[in-house]
């Protein structure tokens, strides 16, 4: 431990499993006070346990969840330095195949819950006067043209921009609050395991598909994990509204259709 994050209290959302267990376990490793919020009590309480944290359960869809989280931290800790975020959800399907009942949900756990973070904790991190950050969990595919996730494209595409005003509004504000987005590629998770069958199953059966291009191996938790510590560090302290991509050129290989 070399208490990167050392007297920062850190919410991460989705911290029970894939990238927010990685999020969690190394924000704690360097110091950091973590509330690991899920609605998977088990593997969460499991996580928190293990690093030291505490496990709260959030639906995070669930606005006045977070207005109770917020106040929960406030008088147990007093103040809020770091929000990871980190969850969300993958249902395949296209611009002509997504249904209303998917599109509603994947926005509501990426985009919907990204504002309600932001929202209800920029006051709270106001109030500490310390440097504080918020880091969203965005995609690739809010930046690239990905076809069959394309409810998840959206919503992502929505928090790379939602951070970026909201990076400009507190900077204006005067606060010392920074606010940057993550843009993994293919990271090896439970999420992208489970979903990846799908995905691939309709990529087979479009005869649209180049074949995959050598080199775009996918990575590790941790890959993420080590960019979300950095964010939350003062290392960043000049990093503020940028969108940070980390997928081994998959978006900036010629002739890749993710």
């Amino acid at each position: 431990m070399t208490d990167r994050v050392a007297g920062k209290v850190c919410i991460v959302t989705g911290g029970a499993m894939g990238l927010g267990e990685a999020d969690s376990r190394r924000l704690a490793q360097e110091g950091g006070t973590v509330i690991v919020a899920d609605i998977a009590d088990d593997e969460g309480q499991k996580v928190a346990s293990e690093i030291g944290g505490e496990y709260y359960h959030l639906d995070v869809t669930n606005e006045e969840a977070w207005v109770n989280l917020i106040a929960h931290v406030k008088e147990k800790y007093g103040k809020l330095n770091v929000l990871v975020n980190n969850a969300g959800i993958v249902i395949p399907g296209t611009v002509e195949t997504c249904s209303e009942e998917d599109w509603r949900a994947v926005n509501a756990v990426s985009t919907d819950a990204t504002f309600y973070g932001m929202k209800h904790a920029i006051p709270l991190m106001r109030e500490s006067g310390e440097g504080c950050s918020i880091i969203n969990m965005s995609s690739i595919a809010g930046i690239a043209g990905i076809p069959y996730v394309f409810s998840y494209a959206a919503a992502k595409g929505a928090v790379r921009l939602m951070s970026k005003a909201a990076a400009v509004h507190c900077a204006q504000n005067g606060d010392k609050i920074r606010v940057n987005s993550i843009h993994p590629g293919g990271i090896v998770t439970p999420m992208t395991q489970k979903v990846g069958a799908q995905v691939a199953a309709a990529m087979e059966e479009d005869p649209r598909n180049s074949q995959p291009v050598a080199g775009t191996t996918p990575g590790e938790p941790d890959d993420i994990a080590w960019m979300v510590v950095y964010l939350a560090s003062d290392e960043s302290k000049y990093t503020n509204g940028a969108e940070l991509v980390i997928d081994n050129t998959v978006t900036i290989t010629e002739g890749i259709v993710p």
